[in-house]
């Protein structure tokens, strides 16, 4: 048996360990962490760990081969959404296989990408690398990307200058080279309560809320009629959604507060900041004087951005798009819908794509899974890869 296929059998022995660890993003990952860096260890691989602020959750880097311009980052987020209220048929956090799927959270989404990437260690380490493989995992992708933001300045400053990223999210390994952006916004509006009979005595703080609903909603039809458009994304234009509202307790009451959220997903070339600053402009220049004089100093707007992810765009017949292609043995990319990472490592100049296993078809959903074929024909990509960076 050659050493590729011996790394193809590990696959799913690592799947199925790091399927059993609970990395809902409400929960730690440190445990995960701790297992692949042990496991890392054990091939004489150091990992460097980058913590958030209270030491609960940490990105992992590491490298194998030298340290040199020229090589490949493999990326993959080790969170998952939560399966709570879904109908499962199996334990989610145990591997189970049915007819060829491997069923479990994050067997597509993306622990499958990670566990053969790990898999693969062992052929890495016989090639003889000329050029890097890093690996960058990371915490907190599903709720706003927060791992990778907290990463990028340790990536600047240590890793040096890569060919190509590959995120391995589920694209049934197909080489994405572009996706939307993505900002989630929160708005907290605080008026003043009174009895509905008196509204000259109050601030209604859920109409303050329709008023800025209705312009986020004039900003959608402004950018779907004549803002960017790239007829490669569906829809091909910037969109907009406003999700939760809370606010107001009883109907004969003039509610003090209401927030909501919201959120808008830019087509590259699109100047997403102006968007903000002109939604922020309307809040200071019309709504908060309007509200301060009605109801006293305590009452205002607060829109908060708790979540980011650039678009990515890769530059067509660049080198790094033309090594993907190699790697993923494909002729030509395509565009996801979904946000990614990838976004984040090219705001520091590391040219990405996204390329993994699985289909985001089964992502976030009961019965999560991934194909054994899948499975191989990213291990086919790590066996490029390993060729690509030891000629």
């Amino acid at each position: 048996m050659s050493l590729a296929d011996e790394c193809g059998q590990a696959v799913e022995p690592l799947l199925r360990a790091l399927v059993g660890f609970d990395t809902t993003s409400r929960n730690s990952n440190m445990a995960l962490i701790r297992h692949i860096e042990t496991y890392l260890a054990s091939h004489g691989i150091a990992s460097h760990l980058v913590a958030n602020d209270d030491g609960s959750k940490a990105n992992l880097f590491a490298t194998i081969g030298p340290n040199v311009e020229g090589g490949v980052v493999l990326s993959g987020h080790t969170d998952v959404v939560p399966v709570d209220d879904q109908g499962w048929s199996s334990d989610p956090f145990t591997l189970t296989e049915k007819e060829g799927r491997l069923v479990g959270r994050g067997t597509a989404d993306m622990k499958g990408f990670i566990a053969v990437c790990l898999a693969y260690v062992p052929l890495f380490l016989e090639a003889k690398l000329t050029r890097p493989i890093h690996f960058a995992f990371t915490y907190d992708e599903e709720v706003g990307c927060l791992g990778i933001q907290h990463m990028l300045p340790y990536l600047a400053e240590h890793c040096a200058a890569p060919r190509l990223v590959v995120v391995g999210e589920p694209t049934s390994m197909q080489v994405a080279a572009a996706h939307k952006g993505q900002h989630a916004c929160r708005t907290r509006i605080t008026g003043r309560e009174a009895h509905s009979s008196r509204p000259e005595e109050g601030v209604n703080a859920v109409m303050v809320a329709a008023e800025l609903i209705t312009l986020i909603s004039s900003f959608a039809a402004r950018e779907r009629e004549k803002g960017e458009q790239d007829e490669a994304f569906d829809p091909p234009y910037t969109s907009f959604n406003v999700g939760p509202i809370r606010g107001g307790s009883m109907f004969n009451i003039i509610p003090n507060a209401c927030e909501f959220d919201w959120e808008f997903r830019p087509v590259p070339g699109t100047d997403a900041q102006e968007i903000l600053n002109e939604y922020q402009r309307f809040i200071d220049d019309v709504v908060t004087p309007r509200m301060k004089a009605a109801g006293g100093a305590e009452c205002g707007v607060v829109n908060e951005v708790w979540a980011y992810l650039p678009p990515l765009k890769a530059d067509p017949g660049s080198d790094a798009e033309t090594l993907a292609m190699l790697l993923a043995g494909k002729n030509e990319t395509t565009v996801v819908a979904f946000g990614t990472e990838g976004g984040h490592f090219q705001s520091i100049d590391f040219p990405a794509v996204v390329c993994g296993p699985g289909d985001i078809a089964q992502a976030h959903k009961p019965d999560e899974f991934i194909t054994t074929g899948e499975l191989a024909a990213c291990g086919k990509f790590m066996e490029r890869l390993a060729r690509a960076l030891s000629a």
